[in-house]
């Protein structure tokens, strides 16, 4: 499923202030799901949830986002340059030899980016120790929010995280599953359910709507560590390139 212009699958706008970024970013390139089925969530994030400015990337009492589908890195950027924590230039050379822009985001090389992500699945376990090391600390206001495909739920490492988290009631973690039905396996009841049995709690909503998401992204008891699953939901079935519904089982592949 690709799209040649600003509106992603199944044809809803993009948050307004992101189409421009997002376009020189692009630049004759086509995105696939991977990047449209998270702009939505990027932008909630950082318009309505996060406690983090341009001002205030280094505040140790910051809310941190680790972005563990890294290679989904354009919107992040597209909302990072739209919300002022990178200039709108640096856009237009994302990749280049010089550019502190790659095709994964690199903490020491931009600004307000948390962690340097690669290799899917490692995201969630960076959270569940930045998290734990806040709590060490006493610092009980920050959060800490992991965005993750629903396929890096395929690697053990984050099933590790899962069961550690609930099990030490780490109330100051929330992790965003994108799902976009690219998982290997899938389990009855949904992805939400995975992070239930493990003590979390957790929400489904439309991986587009705005309001859904900030209510469910604000949603956490203040005791447990909490899942939002964000469905990308395509207007028809016929729009996914297999047929298949959301939430359907699929073939791993550039959709995660």
């Amino acid at each position: 499923m690709t799209t040649p212009t600003a509106t992603r699958p199944p044809g809803r706008a993009l948050p307004g202030p992101v189409v421009a970024p997002l376009e020189r970013l692009r630049a004759g390139r086509h995105y696939d799901a991977n990047v449209y089925s998270t702009v939505d969530v990027h932008w909630t994030l950082y318009d309505r949830v996060l406690r983090v400015t341009p001002a205030t990337v280094d505040d140790p009492d910051r809310d941190r986002f680790l972005l563990s589908k890294g290679h989904a890195v354009a919107g992040y950027y597209a909302v990072l340059a739209a919300k002022g924590f990178i200039p709108a230039d640096w856009l237009d050379d994302e990749g280049g030899p010089d550019s502190r822009l790659g095709g994964h985001p690199d903490r020491t090389l931009v600004p307000g980016v948390e962690i340097g992500s690669g290799s899917l699945g490692h995201g969630l376990g960076l959270g569940v120790g930045t998290a734990l090391g806040l709590r060490a600390q006493g610092r009980t206001t920050p959060r800490v929010y992991v965005l993750l495909g629903d396929a890096e739920l395929d690697e053990g490492s984050n099933h590790e995280a899962i069961a550690y988290a609930g099990a030490t009631g780490l109330a100051g973690l929330t992790a965003i599953v994108v799902d976009n039905a690219s998982a290997s396996h899938g389990w009855p009841g949904g992805v939400a359910s995975r992070f239930t049995v493990n003590g979390w709690t957790a929400a489904t909503v439309d991986g587009h709507d705005h309001d859904a998401l900030h209510a469910a992204l604000t949603g956490h008891d203040g005791h447990r560590p909490h899942a939002v699953v964000a469905v990308d939901t395509p207007a028809h079935p016929a729009d996914r390139p297999d047929g298949s519904a959301a939430g359907d089982v699929t073939t791993p592949g550039s959709r995660s």
